[in-house]
C-alpha cells in the first residue's frame, strides 16, 4: 500500500517527440492515491502519448516518470482484432489471470461485466458485439485486474448517453472505494467536471494544470 503522502504516480519534467515535432513538452505531476485526473485538449495534442508514457508502454527522451503498484492501461484502439473469436466471459478474465484465485476470479469477472451493463452477453462472441459493446468489454477486463493505477484512452468513446454516465461513475467509484489513481483521456466536459485534476494540453504541447 502506498502511504498517502507518498505520490502514486508521479512525472517530472516528461518531453517526447515524433520526427522533429514536439508533442509531449515538461510535463510535471504527482498524482496521489484515490484521486481522478482528466486528460484534455483538441485531438493530435498528445493525449495519447501521455497515458502510455505514464504506463510505461513508451519511454520519455526527457524526463522520468515513477509508478508505485501494479498499473493497467485501456487504449483506443486495442491491438486484438475484433473478430477474434472469443466471449465476453472469456476476455474480461484474462485480467485476473495469474493475481486471484478462481472463486475470486470468477465473482471479480461477473461484477465487472454487469458494472459495465453487460449482464446477459457473457457467452457473446466479441465478433458479435457493436464498437461500444467491445470497449465496455475491453474496460471491465482492465478493472478486472484490480490495478494500483488505472490508464484510460477515451474509455467512453462512441458510447451513449446512459452507457457513458455508468462508465464515468464506474471509473470514480474505482477512485473513491479502491483508492485507485485514475487518469482518464477525455473529451467529455461531464467527466472533466468531475475530476480532481485536469491536465489540458494544446497544440503548442504545453501543460496547464487545474486543481
Amino acid at each position: 500500500m502506498t502511504p498517502p503522502n507518498v505520490p502514486a504516480l508521479s512525472a517530472h519534467g516528461v518531453c517526447f517527440g515524433y520526427t522533429g515535432r514536439e508533442v509531449i513538452h515538461d510535463v510535471d505531476l504527482e498524482l496521489g492515491r484515490g484521486t481522478v485526473t482528466a486528460i484534455a485538449g483538441p485531438n493530435g495534442a498528445g493525449k495519447s502519448t501521455l497515458l502510455e508514457i505514464l504506463a510505461g508502454v513508451r519511454t520519455p527522451q526527457k524526463g522520468e516518470v515513477r509508478r508505485l503498484g501494479t498499473v493497467s492501461l485501456v487504449v483506443q484502439r486495442p491491438a486484438a482484432p475484433e473478430t477474434l473469436p472469443i466471449t465476453v466471459r472469456d476476455t474480461v478474465s484474462m485480467g485476473t489471470w495469474g493475481r486471484l484465485g478462481r472463486r475470486q476470479a470468477r465473482e471479480i469477472v461477473a461484477e465487472m461485466i454487469d458494472a459495465v451493463g453487460l449482464t446477459g452477453y457473457e457467452s457473446r462472441s466479441l465478433t458479435d458485439l457493436s464498437g461500444g459493446q467491445r470497449q465496455r468489454t475491453l474496460l471491465a477486463q482492465a478493472l478486472a485486474r484490480r490495478a494500483d493505477i488505472v490508464l484510460m484512452d477515451e474509455p467512453d468513446a462512441g458510447l451513449d448517453a446512459a452507457s457513458r454516465g455508468r462508465i464515468h461513475d464506474l471509473l470514480l467509484d474505482q477512485a473513491d472505494c479502491r483508492g485507485a489513481v485514475v487518469v482518464c483521456a477525455t473529451h467529455h466536459d461531464g467527466f472533466i467536471a468531475t475530476a480532481d485534476r485536469v491536465v489540458r494540453l494544446g497544440h503548442t504541447s504545453r501543460q496547464d494544470l487545474i486543481d
